[in-house]
C-alpha cells in the first residue's frame, strides 16, 4: 500500500491490537486505537479488553475442563475501528501481533482491502507486522506514535516501526511449555520437550517461538534473565527496555530493579501482559525486552 508522506501529523492515526498490553493511560498518552482479540474459557468468549479481574480469570483458565483458547479479531472488528478514522480523512498506520503466530494481521489486511473495494479509503491503511507481541509490540507502537508526533509522516512512521520490528530482542521465561504445546504455538521450542528435567525454559519470539536455553530452577532462570540484561547493557548501545509478567509481579520487580541499575534508565510498559498471551504461555511468565533507543524516538 502507498506510504506517502502527504498527511499532517494530526491526520495520521495509529492502531494496534490488545496483545500490545497497553494500559488505558498508555493508549491515551500515545494516542492509539486498539482492536481487541478474544479469550475463550470453557463456553465463555470475552473481548480481552473487557477482562478486569485477572486472578479470577486465570483461576478459570486453570480450572477449565477443556483447554482455553484465543481468537483473532474479525474483519468487522477492524472495520469498526478503521471506518470512523477514514471518515475523518485520516491515514492509518496499523501495527500488529506477529503474523506468524496469529491471524490478526490477516484480518487487518482483509479489512483494509474491503474498505478500499467499497471506496471508503482502505488504501490509506498502512500495515506493519511487528514480528512480536506484548512489550516488543508496544515498542513498535511507541516508535510509530513518536514518529507521527515528530512530523515524520506516514513513510517515516512505517520505517520507524519496521526498524523496531527488525532490531527488538526479547527473552521469555515460562514456568512450563505445557500451555504453548497445547495451543500449538511451540514453534522451534519443541526441542525442549521430552526432557526428563522439570526445566524452566527461556524462549524468544521472533515471528514465532524459538528456544534460547533451559534452566533447572526458577531462581536460576530469573538470575539468567538478569545476566542477559547485564550482557546487553555492556554493549555500549543505549537501549529502551521493558520487563513484564503474567501473575508474577514480584519476579518482574526483581528483574526491573536490576535493569534500572545496568541500563541506567527507567523501563517502559512495565505491566501485566495480555491475557491472550497468558492463555498461550501460562501464569508465572516473565519477559525482558530491549530495542535500540535510536529507533524509538524521543518520547517514552
Amino acid at each position: 500500500m502507498n506510504t506517502g508522506d502527504g498527511a499532517d501529523r494530526n491526520d495520521i492515526a495509529v492502531v494496534t491490537d490488545s496483545t500490545a498490553s497497553l494500559t488505558a493511560a498508555d493508549r491515551e498518552r500515545l494516542g492509539v486505537e486498539v482492536v481487541s482479540l478474544y479469550t475463550i474459557v470453557g463456553d465463555n468468549q470475552r473481548r480481552e479488553d473487557e477482562i478486569e479481574d485477572l486472578p479470577d480469570f486465570y483461576r478459570g483458565v486453570i480450572e477449565s475442563p477443556t483447554p482455553s483458547k484465543t481468537s483473532q479479531p474479525s474483519v468487522g472488528d477492524f472495520i469498526e475501528v478503521y471506518g470512523p478514522l477514514l471518515d475523518q480523512g485520516k491515514e492509518i498506520v496499523s501495527v500488529h501481533l506477529s503474523a506468524a503466530i496469529s491471524g490478526t494481521f490477516e484480518s487487518a489486511r482483509q479489512a483494509a482491502e474491503q474498505l478500499e473495494a467499497e471506496g471508503r479509503g482502505g488504501e490509506r491503511i498502512h500495515l506493519v507486522d511487528s514480528r512480536a507481541a506484548a512489550g516488543a509490540l508496544a515498542f513498535t507502537v511507541l516508535a510509530t506514535s513518536n514518529a507521527v508526533r515528530e512530523g515524520l509522516g506516514v513513510q517515516g512512521a512505517v520505517e520507524r516501526a519496521e526498524a523496531v520490528a527488525r532490531t527488538q530482542k526479547n527473552w521469555i521465561l515460562v514456568e512450563t511449555l505445557d500451555y504453548l504445546q497445547k495451543g500449538g504455538r511451540i514453534g522451534g521450542a519443541e526441542a525442549f520437550l521430552g526432557s526428563a528435567l522439570r526445566i524452566k525454559p527461556i524462549i524468544t519470539l521472533d515471528e514465532t517461538v524459538y528456544p534460547v536455553e533451559k534452566v533447572r530452577t526458577m531462581g536460576r532462570a530469573v538470575q539468567r534473565m538478569k545476566d542477559i540484561a547485564t550482557e546487553k547493557a555492556s554493549e555500549g548501545i543505549e537501549y529502551v527496555w521493558t520487563a513484564q509478567h503474567i501473575q508474577a509481579p514480584e519476579r518482574m520487580e526483581e528483574l526491573a530493579d536490576h535493569c534500572r541499575e545496568v541500563f541506567g534508565n527507567e523501563g517502559v510498559f512495565m505491566d501485566e501482559m495480555s491475557t491472550i498471551l497468558g492463555i498461550q504461555a501460562g501464569p508465572g511468565l516473565l519477559t525482558l525486552g530491549i530495542v535500540p533507543a535510536e529507533h524509538v524516538g524521543a518520547g517514552r
